[in-house]
């Protein structure tokens, strides 16, 4: 009997029990730590030198951290990217700010610089101007961010950059989650790398990342007692984790190109199928670690067979997929929010499926799915 293919396995690279292995050794089982600090380095080398980071115990956190940053705070709204996934919009509600939900476009099926536009004028025409722009760069895919920064910069609103998923990827030569004011990682158990839960906040500006570790750390003032002068959090990322974090940053560029032939492979073997389409990049400017192969499945072409259709099947052959986030102005919990779009993201939704993608799958088992889809549409 087969096992079962996983959608985004988890992928160890040898070296991650040597950092966990010296924090035993040297009883730093705490949050903090020379795993911490190393793990930041490393990000920052990775990232190109020109940002500063800070380990943090989730991308959720990162996000949260970044918007306290930014001045957001009761009443405040804040634009957000429809289509993602909850951890992009749920911070805006911890700090009680209203998420503002702006569609996609079909290129990238990031945010539309278009709808983004409308949405900010419309909102000051209202009296609300926005405190800050959240874009996601979705599935590893780098969002216009030229047009994004230029209408930001319009209309003096800072941009916090959801790079959970896009560590790896690339726009315009420029890594994603340095193209914001702030940016969020994500190491969860799923992503390109893991540290098996955890994230990091990103910045040019240093004084962002010096606040952002003394929130983090319960907002500790510098005395020799407990000391708080402001609200802090219990954000930081334990030296543990951080060291699974430093075996993975050593073959994170492969982890990338795995992921990279993942998607050429399902490319290669299912392009021809009508009514199939890929989330591809729209040109070389953009470079996507396709952390997961995204399709669509056009039912008006593919003699109605569907999304829904092509998961059970492949469920049935003990194949793990799922179908596109459900956008956030369609969720009840955020069913009162503003929204601005015209239906794209939407349709993603209810034609589109995440193929397994991890960087440790076999060429057998990604010949395994490629069989039941092609046994399925023919």
């Amino acid at each position: 009997m087969n096992k079962r293919i996983w959608l985004s396995l988890a992928h160890m690279g040898g070296r991650e029990q040597e950092f966990i292995q010296e924090a035993f050794d040297t009883n730093w089982i705490v949050p903090l730590g020379p795993n911490v600090d190393g793990f930041e380095k490393d990000l920052e080398t990775f990232l190109g030198g020109e940002a500063y980071a800070a380990a943090l115990s989730a991308g959720t956190a990162a996000l949260h951290l970044g918007l306290i940053l930014l001045g957001v705070q009761a009443g405040d709204e804040v634009i957000c990217q429809s289509f993602t996934f909850s951890a992009s919009a749920n911070p805006i509600t911890y700090q009680g700010a209203i998420p503002v939900f702006v569609d996609s476009e079909r290129d990238t099926w990031n945010i539309s610089p278009e709808y983004l536009e409308e949405a900010i004028r419309d909102r000051m025409a209202k009296g609300k101007k926005p405190k800050a722009i959240i874009p996601v760069h979705l599935y590893g895919m780098p969002a216009k961010m030229d047009e994004i920064k230029a209408i930001a910069a319009r209309y003096e609103i800072p941009i916090l950059e959801d790079s959970a998923e896009a560590l790896g990827s690339i726009y315009k030569g420029i890594h994603c989650g340095t193209m914001g004011e702030l940016a969020a990682l994500s190491f969860n158990g799923n992503k390109i790398i893991t540290t098996s839960g955890g994230g990091a906040l990103i910045s040019k500006k240093e004084e962002h990342i010096k606040k952002a570790r003394f929130l983090a750390t319960q907002a500790r003032d510098a005395a020799p007692h407990y000391q708080h002068t402001h609200i802090g959090y219990n954000y930081r990322m334990s030296n543990v984790v951080a060291g699974i974090g430093r075996g993975q940053m050593l073959v994170l560029p492969q982890r990338v190109e795995q992921r990279r032939k993942n998607n050429q492979y399902y490319k290669e073997h299912l392009s021809g199928v009508e009514g199939i389409s890929f989330q591809t990049e729209p040109s070389t400017d953009f470079y996507s670690n396709y952390w997961l192969t995204s399709i669509i499945i056009d039912p008006q072409k593919t003699n109605g067979i569907t999304r829904e259709d092509l998961r059970l099947a492949l469920d049935k052959a003990d194949i793990e997929s799922r179908p596109l986030w459900k956008p956030m102005h369609l969720q009840p919990v955020f069913s009162t929010c503003p929204f601005y779009g015209g239906g794209t993201s939407e349709s993603f939704f209810e034609k589109g499926l995440c193929l397994p993608s991890g960087s440790i799958l076999s060429e057998e088992e990604l010949s395994q799915v490629v069989s039941i889809i092609l046994s399925l549409f023919s």
